[in-house]
């Protein structure tokens, strides 16, 4: 790997994270407790072996940037093993931000121009949960002489169309690639990493192919290169929907999905601005009950939590029942109160008595495709008025206060904003 530099992509906006990425790159979402999105791409590669690796940045950057912070966390420090954030840039206008993968790589190419010394370039995407060793892959690349080589792995023939699909023969050499392809050929996709020798990387810019690598730099590839298929078997899952995000979170509590964060050595950053890292033990009341959850440290629980997972510092109140939920940090959840199917962004406050994720499963009324599973998300700061019932996907934005809410019951399907929002749309 002494010769292989890396970079993560992580500019991502995640829109259909819905308000979870409302004021964060998707990559900066927290995750499984303790973790964030990120934390998964940075562990590995640490435990790699990759020594300098840049950080590509574009939407709303502020807290992805404050985790980041040095590098310290996931041991990028030193003379030799750095992370350097790269910020996002324009072009002649204002508004040329990264117009796809691959453009973002080409803006940067005088970081990667500043290090001669490497002759490969590792691309990683900061939005997967995974636990890959990278040097295995460069590996495979360098013994076969490779100009490119991508990480591919087996998904179910009817999601293949989501993915850039490739065919290969015996050797696992790419003799077909179709992106996102309505009838797929093959079941073998992509998982957004790449492995390029740093001169055809710059031949393809120089030609010019276009601005995305699985529209445009693959296919030239595939005609004008040796370019190869790297097998992946471990877990790996794309978090970039609602229930995607929601259902990976809960495959930390069975030990038959193989998602490991400690076993895999997965480091976050518990010093970072909130200093998460500070809180003291969870306590556990007299009469609390937890069954199949994730507790994080400074918890206080005195009430029913099943097959959830809950951040540090959350607290739940007595006689309050959270089921399958994801509870991120700070938030303090009523006397009484009753969660189902649930995502709480940092700092809710919900009132006492107040039930959430009742009723019948309606599509949502802004967004139908946004929510899935009976899922309802609600943003940061929000406060949940006193024996409120809200129903099933729902989304409410983030810092709407109690007395911003319409009435005592929002309906499934309801998606509430606060007033300024909504004059804005007017």
């Amino acid at each position: 790997m002494k010769q292989t530099i890396g970079l993560i992509l992580a500019g991502g906006e995640g829109s259909r994270l819905s308000v979870l990425a409302q004021a964060r790159a998707k990559p900066a979402v927290p995750f499984g407790g303790i973790y964030r999105i990120i934390d998964f791409t940075l562990s590995n590669a640490a435990n790699s072996g990759v020594h300098r690796l840049g950080v590509l940045t574009q939407y709303k950057p502020l807290s992805l940037m404050e985790h980041l912070g040095a590098g310290d966390a996931w041991g990028f420090f030193g003379r030799t093993r750095r992370i350097k954030i790269l910020p996002p840039r324009t072009g002649k206008k204002d508004s040329d931000w990264y117009r796809g993968t691959a453009d973002a790589v080409r803006q940067n190419m005088d970081f990667l121009e500043s290090y001669p010394e490497y002759d490969t370039l590792l691309i990683l995407s900061g939005d997967h949960i995974y636990h890959m060793n990278y040097s295995e892959m460069v590996q495979f690349h360098r013994e076969r002489h490779a100009d490119l080589t991508i990480a591919t792995m087996r998904v179910p023939i009817e999601e293949a169309r989501h993915f850039g699909i490739a065919q290969v023969d015996h050797d696992y050499r790419i003799i077909d690639w179709e992106e996102k392809p309505e009838k797929p050929k093959s079941n073998l996709a992509s998982m957004g990493i790449y492995v390029f020798s740093l001169a055809f990387l710059r031949r393809a810019f120089q030609e010019n192919p276009g601005p995305d690598f699985g529209k445009h730099i693959v296919p030239f590839a595939c005609e004008h290169a040796d370019i190869y298929a790297f097998p992946f078997n471990g877990y790996w899952r794309d978090v970039g929907t609602l229930k995607s995000y929601w259902q990976t979170n809960l495959d930390l509590l069975s030990p038959e999905t193989g998602i490991d964060p400690g076993g895999w050595k997965i480091y976050p950053n518990l010093d970072e601005k909130h200093r998460i890292g500070d809180r003291p033990p969870t306590f556990m009341g007299s009469n609390a009950t937890v069954r199949n959850s994730l507790i994080s440290h400074g918890c206080i629980i005195e009430g029913t939590v099943i097959n959830s997972v809950l951040s540090p510092g959350v607290y739940v109140q007595r006689d309050t029942v959270i089921q399958e939920s994801i509870i991120m940090s700070g938030c303090e959840i009523g006397e009484g109160a009753w969660l189902e199917r649930v995502i709480l962004d940092k700092q809710v406050i919900v009132g006492d008595g107040a039930r959430i994720g009742e009723g019948e499963p309606v599509p949502n009324e802004e967004k139908p495709q946004l929510l899935e599973a009976g899922l309802t998300v609600i943003g940061k700061h929000v406060t949940i008025p006193n024996k409120a019932h809200i129903g099933k996907h729902c989304v409410i934005f983030p810092h709407v206060k109690a007395e911003e809410f319409p009435a005592s019951i929002i309906p499934s399907g309801t998606t509430l904003k606060k007033l300024e929002m909504l004059e804005e749309v007017e």
